[in-house]
């Protein structure tokens, strides 16, 4: 009888909280960086720790990769873009928004605030540079649109993500897919203005950023809202005290303690959402309207095919 006391003791202690914790792997969307803040606090501080969560992040080769490994079972969650998440569905990708890290664009039209660009209109007969094709040419699209221009009235440049150096050594004249938190950035910290245009001012329906996504069968598995609960937590801990919540995470991340990230988290530190499982249907609805008559998807799917509702 002792014996199995023993035993049975010895056995509970092995059984911490972390071995009965569930573990979930995160595929990020690109490489660490601060639009990660409020996911790095929630692991720093333990909030997914205190509901059960084991988190691992992965940084993936390739962007286009998380939402394919999601699907395939390989990945528990993965961030993607609203936009992406669009695309996906519609070519019968297997997925569902369960949450919202970022609830606004960062993406922005970017110009040179010394150069020869000062309203869109100035852009006819120039070059733009882009790094993906598809989205961002519709984005574009729609921005010069408002201002009586077409596609074929500018030249589009393939810089292949190099943006900001581009766009400082004159090979174009503007870019597009600049983020405003970090571009913008970059620019300042070469002693550089900037001019940008933020396409929610332009005739392109708001959406959201970041996103998480699952498979679309394990959406309602309740892992899903210990994660959300554990990120809301997280987030009003970061936005209560942002600096000394970002110190926290360059202690555990010092790769991330340079002065375009610090700059960076200083953009992006009151934007992360608050509530990441609200779900705005309306929005989403016109969002993929747009898609559709940009001819990026074939058709206006309803919201709860694709995205969880509190």
């Amino acid at each position: 009888m002792m014996r199995k006391l023993v035993l049975s003791l010895a056995f509970g202690l092995m059984m911490t909280p972390q071995a009965l914790a569930q573990k979930v792997t995160l595929a990020l969307d690109w490489f660490l960086n601060p639009d990660h803040a409020s996911i790095l606090v929630a692991l720093v501080d333990g909030n997914f720790a205190r509901h059960g969560l084991d988190v691992s992040i992965i940084e993936p080769a390739d962007p286009n990769d998380p939402p394919k490994l999601v699907a395939a079972g390989v990945m528990d969650l993965a961030i993607t873009y609203q936009p992406n998440l669009h695309m996906q569905v519609d070519q019968g990708l297997p997925v569902m928004r369960v949450g919202t890290l970022i609830g606004q664009p960062l993406n922005i039209l970017l110009a040179l605030g010394d150069g020869p660009v000062e309203t869109i209109a100035d852009l006819k007969g120039r070059k733009i540079g882009y790094s993906v094709g598809g989205f961002e040419e519709a984005l574009l699209g729609a921005m010069l649109e408002k201002h009586g221009l077409q596609l074929s009235d500018v030249t589009l440049v393939n810089v292949n993500f190099s943006l900001a150096p581009s766009l400082m050594a004159g090979q174009v004249d503007a870019v597009i897919g600049a983020y405003r938190n970090f571009e913008m950035n970059v620019l300042a910290m070469r002693g550089r203005t900037a001019r940008p245009f933020y396409v929610e001012q332009e005739d392109v329906p708001a959406y959201d950023e970041l996103v998480f996504i699952t498979h679309a069968a394990r959406a309602n598995e309740a892992w899903v809202g210990a994660f959300m609960t554990a990120l809301t937590e997280a987030t009003a801990t970061l936005k209560a005290d942002p600096e000394a919540a970002w110190q926290r995470v360059l202690a555990t991340w010092p790769k991330l303690d340079d002065e375009l990230n610090n700059r960076a988290f200083g953009d992006t530190w009151q934007l992360f959402a608050d509530d990441p499982r609200a779900l705005d249907i309306a929005r989403y609805d016109a969002f993929a309207a747009f898609l559709m008559a940009r001819g990026l998807i074939g058709e206006v799917k309803a919201v709860e095919s694709y995205a969880l509702s509190p």
